[in-house]
């Protein structure tokens, strides 16, 4: 058992950590769980959203497990933020950066107290990769677990159903008491936005990398099923630590490939591509929005989840979850089998008894008659992105958009101008300053796009961004612009009227103005005076690198 207490040992072992042992007594140690490996249970329980409002009971079944194993649990807390109550406002800044903080405070509690291992257990998007960044870092044996999806609102309404009613409020298409009517019956409970958003995109990443158990990502947040997933990982987590089995050992350059492949199949979120570049660089493992185009090129797009389609998480979850299709996958030589996960076995291991779906279900389409042929997560560079872009083009909106550029030097000032119906058919939207050091904090463009929908404009204007998405848009939109407009990239000096092409055909983001006019404009341009320069997000400003780099602080 010694090899299992690597670092609970030089904590607790020996009369020179008298004094250790003695500040362990009062939270709940006895003599004999100083000889037992130490596992930290990371819970981001929050108040603050309901992604988050049941996972301290998650974490006290996780803490069941491990001490159930022989193992001694100690449960600690991170923070969360609520993208869903913050978007469209000044505190959305803040949500990127709480990816950092979560990681952050994940290594620095679990490097300080000594723990052999660690279970961590998220909710809302940004915990998912703050997370697993986190365990990352430490490259303790570890397991990962996912909240669980939230239940469908009164007339299969979600949070996005209610972004969009803003819209057609604004459109007098529906009244005040009607959109009162939706916003008080599209949450009714714990878990995390229920479509194929970025929550449920990172969590079935993170499951296909291997760092959560199977099915971890497909189960409702009030279930017996996810109370059984957070036992299970409390046990997990002693078998990783007799196996000396470590991230660096899950997460490889093939992991993550599986990970890629699964999310596109899927139709998830366009912050896959943040997040997953983000949580490789944790683990040295080089990945670059080139990998993406590369598998992409090979992966349809077979889920019909909203945004874009019909269904709901929970309704994956009725039919089977995520396993079928990964079964689906591995049995077409799509998917890495021989990757090791939290099991301590293979993905094939883990798959090899997994049955199909029933064929009467309509949300998961068949290999041969897939939604789209190739991912719809397309990297499209060109004059305006010489160093990448991301768009999240699922067909449905065509593969191209061709228009006139109407300028914002942020997302506040594009929504009034929906709106106040100021943007028209034909309108290529730009909204710059809202990258990862302009903003600061790259904030997602939920508000805007969705009150696009629900003005009746989807489809027919595009909407291009140096900040990102949540995952919860849909419509013809690019985001992740590189270089960012504040660090001097060509959306900068975009003018009111210069026409734009979009497109996710030849994955080209070009300004149709003559190269010597761009020239004229950027030697002209001045940078703004930061817009922060104190407390974290001045900090995460200064350390931000490119969101093609997964906007990474460095």
């Amino acid at each position: 058992m010694s090899n299992t207490r690597k670092f609970s040992s030089v904590v607790v072992d020996g009369y020179q950590r008298a004094a250790s042992r003695a500040m362990l007594y009062p939270v709940g140690f006895k003599k004999e769980d100083f000889n037992k490996p130490q596992v930290g249970i990371a819970s981001t329980w929050s108040m603050v959203t309901p992604c988050n409002m049941h996972i301290n009971d998650l974490a006290d079944e996780a803490e069941n497990g491990v001490n159930g194993a022989g193992g001694k649990a100690v449960i600690f807390n991170t923070i969360t933020v609520s993208d869903g109550i913050s978007m469209g406002s000044e505190g959305m800044k803040y949500s990127l950066v709480s990816r950092e903080v979560i990681a952050d405070s994940i290594e620095t509690v679990a490097g300080c107290q000594g723990f052999d291992g660690v279970v961590a257990i998220g909710g809302c998007d940004k915990n998912m990769p703050g997370c697993v960044m986190g365990l990352a870092r430490l490259n303790r044996p570890s397991v990962f677990v996912y909240g669980g999806t939230i239940q469908p609102g009164e007339n299969h309404t979600d949070i996005v159903s209610v972004f969009e009613a803003v819209g057609k409020r604004a459109n007098n298409d529906i009244t005040d008491i009607e959109l009162e009517q939706i916003e008080s019956t599209a949450i009714p409970g714990p878990g995390s936005c229920g479509g194929m958003y970025t929550a449920n995109t990172m969590a079935s990443a993170i499951e296909a990398l291997g760092m959560s158990l199977p099915n971890s990502s497909s189960q409702d947040a009030i279930s017996d099923d996810k109370n059984s997933d957070c036992f299970r990982a409390g046990e997990a987590v002693l078998n990783l630590l007799n196996k000396d089995i470590k991230p660096s050992d899950i997460m490889t350059k093939k992991a993550f490939e599986n990970a890629i492949t699964v999310i596109i199949t899927l139709g998830g979120s366009t912050n896959a591509v943040l997040h997953l570049i983000a949580m490789a660089d944790a683990i040295n493992v080089d990945l670059t929005i080139d990998d993406f185009t590369r598998i992409g090129a090979k992966v349809p797009v077979l889920a019909d989840l909203k945004p874009s389609g019909k269904y709901m998480m929970s309704e994956l979850v009725e039919i089977g979850g995520t396993l079928p299709l990964m079964k689906m996958l591995l049995d077409a030589g799509m998917l890495h089998g021989d990757c090791i996960t939290v099991t301590g076995k293979t993905l094939a291991e883990n798959l090899k008894d997994v049955k199909p779906y029933a064929d009467e279900q309509k949300i998961i389409m068949p290999l041969d008659n897939p939604i789209k042929k190739d991912s719809h997560l397309r990297i499209l560079r060109g004059n305006l992105a010489p160093e990448g872009s991301v768009a999240k083009i699922t067909g449905k909106e065509g593969l191209t958009f061709h228009g006139s550029a109407k300028t914002f030097a942020c997302e506040e000032d594009a929504l009034q101008a929906i709106l106040n119906d100021q943007i028209v058919e034909g309108d290529i939207i730009v909204i710059r300053y809202e990258g990862p050091k302009g903003g600061p904090g790259m904030r997602e463009m939920l508000a805007p796009t969705s009150a696009v929908m629900g003005k009746g404009l989807g489809g027919k204007v595009a909407l291009i961004t140096d900040g990102r998405f949540s995952g919860g848009t849909h419509g013809f939109v690019v985001g992740h612009i590189t270089p960012e407009a504040f660090s001097g990239g060509a959306l900068a000096i975009v003018e009111d009227g210069d026409q734009i092409l979009i497109d996710a055909e030849n994955n080209s983001l070009e300004l149709q103005v003559d190269k010597s006019v761009i020239e004229q404009r950027l030697s002209n341009w001045k940078k703004p005076s930061p817009r922060y320069t104190k407390g974290v997000l001045a900090k995460y400003a200064k350390l931000a690198q490119s969101a093609s780099r997964g906007a990474i602080t460095e």
